[in-house]
């Protein structure tokens, strides 16, 4: 994994090769943060990262000046490397351990961007756009952005979507 812009432009971060992951390839990553670039000032946004995996994107939003970064993930062994990366890299990204929908139901924050990166054989990818917006956990001005395959399509008046390869990007503004 390369950190694509910022602070640490050019790092590559090497994740043990166990994790059960699928980070978002270089290529999406970086149109996707030059949408995100040409529409917020990065380094004054709220960011949650949902699935996140090895860190990928909250580290690249870090990099890119966020200072308000959470990280949730499942995996023991995701959430260890995120943490010990953050300090090696002087990040301060709040880590989580914890089932996603489970944070999203329970959390009374609420956030400037939230990007959920859930496996592409996740079957619940309505319900959890529909728990983050009924909850409103998307700000005024923020988005939603939910990384999946073409197999997943949402049919709702507020989405765009941006492909990139296999790399399809839900954005859900509010």
């Amino acid at each position: 994994m390369r950190i694509i812009s910022g602070k640490h432009k050019g790092r590559i971060l090497s994740a043990p090769k166990n994790l059960p992951v699928r980070p978002t390839t270089d290529m999406a990553k970086e149109a996707l943060f030059n949408i995100l670039e040409n529409r917020y000032f990065l380094d004054r946004k709220k960011v949650l990262d949902l699935f996140s995996g090895i860190g990928s994107i909250a580290f690249e939003f870090a990099s890119r000046g966020s200072k308000n970064i959470t990280a949730i993930d499942q995996n023991f062994h995701c959430t260890k490397f995120i943490i010990q990366t953050a300090e090696n890299l002087d990040y301060n990204i709040n880590v989580k351990k914890m089932d996603c929908l489970d944070f999203l139901q329970n959390t009374k924050q609420n956030f400037d961007i939230i990007f959920a990166d859930p496996p592409y054989n996740f079957e619940h990818h309505k319900k959890l756009k529909d728990i983050i917006f009924s909850n409103n956990l998307v700000r005024k001005d923020g988005c939603l952005i939910i990384e999946h395959d073409s197999n997943t399509n949402f049919n709702d008046k507020n989405v765009e979507l941006r492909k990139y390869g296999s790399v399809h990007f839900s954005i859900f503004t509010n």
